[in-house]
């Protein structure tokens, strides 16, 4: 979604991330309300392996037209149990409910026109 560079910090991935794709629809991943970022957004984010099974997150979020200060959210991840599925491989489910209500209004059309033969 906007240009990324990696670089190592001693154990610590850095990757620094600009020039984001700037609509009303997402930005750093979420669908936003209007105005909570803008294309000066830069998004500076660390992953740090504190253990075999530990990785620390931590994204910063800069952006100065929009915000008075940065601001920085860190999660703690571990491994789940069980299968790990690709998020493109859901997305489809976003229009699951829509193509679903479609094909209901034409099961609908056609038993209403198979009472009127």
């Amino acid at each position: 979604m906007g240009d990324s560079r990696g670089h190592w910090e001693g154990d610590t991935l850095v990757v620094d991330t600009t020039n984001l794709r700037f609509n009303n629809l997402s930005r750093f991943g979420f669908v936003y309300q209007k105005g909570m970022t803008d294309e000066n957004l830069h998004i500076t984010e660390r992953f740090t392996r504190k253990a075999a099974d530990t990785i620390i997150y931590q994204a910063t979020l800069d952006d100065p037209t929009v915000y008075t200060h940065s601001w920085t959210i860190e999660v703690v991840m571990y491994p789940l149990g069980g299968a790990i599925y690709e998020y493109a491989c859901h997305e489809g489910n976003y229009a699951l409910s829509d193509i679903l209500a479609g094909a209901r209004a034409d099961e609908k059309k056609n038993a209403s026109q198979q009472g009127h033969e």
